[in-house]
């Protein structure tokens, strides 16, 4: 069983930023199946740890709702990133979420630019979640942030191969499990 925040087979977790993408990703096991925001306590509590909002900001279920179609979107993009067809719906809910969080461009003196939600709560928190994805598309380390191949599993990993050519979350379980599985295939037939 894995637990938020450990990541299968001892692979490196995303670096950066890019870290809260895959483990807000990564809030639900969908072998077990396992949710770790089900409840909107419990996405509080994971907004909280993530530092994405204040310990006075109440998440209602509506929140809930909102963020776990987020969740799911993000999902299918890093399944993009791992061959998988463009998926529009998935690019709507992730558009709809910059919108409602209200993304702006905020330059610093050194003439830095960062995107950053105007909106507060957990619209602003789901914001800042795009955010950091659409920054990640434009340095490039998106495409190595990848949801795995197998259709029972697709956690969310990042690939630090240096040809960028991870398919799996782990090839000790789910790479194993998938060759296995097409190889008694081709023996039966």
């Amino acid at each position: 069983m894995w637990i938020p925040g450990q990541q299968p087979g001892g692979r490196e977790p995303a670096p950066g930023r890019l870290r809260v993408v895959q483990s807000f990703v990564n809030t639900i096991n969908l072998e077990a199946p396992e949710d770790w925001i089900e409840t909107p306590a419990q996405l509080a509590t994971f907004l909280r740890d993530q530092r994405l909002i204040g310990d006075d900001e109440v998440v209602r279920d509506e929140d809930l709702n909102r963020a776990v179609e987020l969740r799911e979107a993000v999902r299918r993009l890093l399944l993009e990133n791992n061959g998988e067809p463009h998926d529009e719906a998935a690019a709507g809910v992730f558009a709809h979420a910059a919108r409602a969080a209200q993304l702006s461009v905020n330059v610093s003196a050194r003439g830095d630019a960062e995107l950053a939600p105007s909106a507060g709560g957990v619209d602003g928190a789901l914001g800042t979640v795009v955010a950091i994805c659409a920054e990640s598309m434009l340095d490039g380390s998106w495409q190595r942030l990848k949801a795995c191949r197998r259709d029972v599993c697709h956690w969310a990993f990042y690939d630090h191969s240096r040809n960028r050519s991870g398919a799996w979350c782990a090839m000790s379980i789910c790479g194993n499990r998938t060759k296995t599985r097409v190889y008694r295939r081709r023996r039966q037939a």
